[in-house]
């Protein structure tokens, strides 16, 4: 199953990669911020892959935990964007309508739940590792995936 877990998160990493350049999403520093964590992250797989040390693995669920947050961060900035477009075309909106329409906006407020969804895949691939068993000086290889 983990092995199932780490295809699906490599696959998922590079698709919404491909994707944010594709959609040219690198019109300043917050929009890079998804770009960079993504990059770091399958750095960090590779290296997870390659050693298969507990302190790669640690940094491996580090990483998923900063694309949680970046996930949660990122909804919050694009449905604020949306919001406040809407509020310049109509400025009295208020309460659902906004929402609604914030929601629904040009920018998906959505989209960045992706982000949330791989770093919890990240982290079920990491949850109870074998790895991250025995004494904390150890650094010993697994052969589990």
């Amino acid at each position: 199953m983990r092995g199932v877990l780490m295809a699906v998160l490599i696959f998922g990493l590079v698709g919404i990669e491909i994707e944010l350049f594709l959609l040219e999403h690198t019109d300043g520093a917050w929009q890079l911020v998804p770009i960079v964590l993504i990059g770091v992250a399958l750095v960090v797989i590779g290296w997870w892959l390659i050693g298969r040390h507990r302190l790669s693995l640690r940094v491996l669920q580090a990483s998923m935990l900063a694309l949680v947050v970046s996930g949660v961060v990122g909804t919050v900035l694009h449905y604020d964007g949306n919001a406040v477009f809407e509020l310049e075309m109509v400025p009295g909106l208020r309460g659902w309508e906004l929402f609604g329409k914030a929601m629904m906006g040009a920018t998906p407020a959505l989209a960045p739940g992706v982000m949330i969804q791989l770093g919890l895949i990240g982290w079920l691939y990491t949850f109870r590792h074998p790895a991250l068993s025995g004494s904390a000086g150890d650094s010993s290889h697994t052969s589990e995936s």
